[in-house]
């Protein structure tokens, strides 16, 4: 199995300005999906507001951000990122997940997802956030 971690930023309303803003400093492609795109949110607030966005650099960086869900606190202090692991093998997924489980805030229990088959959020014992999620299957 493949293994890869990505910060994973998270804003309130500026996530598409700030993924532009590292396009500009890193180069790469800035891509964004809002919640009204996705149909994640029936708020018309939140229709142009980021649930998926990324920056990708032909050198190998990667960096993540959205807006938070609406009705989830923000404060960058204590939710300003997170830890974003994606991988091929649901079941090894799956073992990270409940060994970070323990003890944890589950903010997305894991399971089927609009961009993945499996996919999950939470806060461990240590305040970190997690978020897991198996890549869609080729084609």
């Amino acid at each position: 199995m493949s293994i890869e971690t990505t910060t994973h930023l998270n804003f309130d309303g500026q996530a598409r300005a700030a993924l532009d803003f590292y396009a500009t400093v890193f180069g790469g492609t800035a891509t964004a999906v809002t919640y009204g795109q996705m149909g994640a949110s029936d708020d018309p607030a939140w229709a142009d507001k980021v649930v998926f966005g990324q920056l990708s650099t032909d050198a190998g960086l990667r960096v993540m951000a959205f807006d938070v869900w609406p009705g989830q606190p923000y404060d960058q202090g204590s939710n300003g990122f997170y830890v974003y692991v994606h991988g091929t093998d649901a079941d090894e997924l799956t073992r990270y997940w409940d060994g970070l489980a323990d003890g944890a805030e589950i903010r997305q229990p894991l399971g089927p997802s609009a961009w993945a088959p499996l996919a999950g959020q939470l806060r461990d014992r240590f305040g970190v956030i997690w978020a897991l999620d198996v890549a869609p299957a080729a084609g």
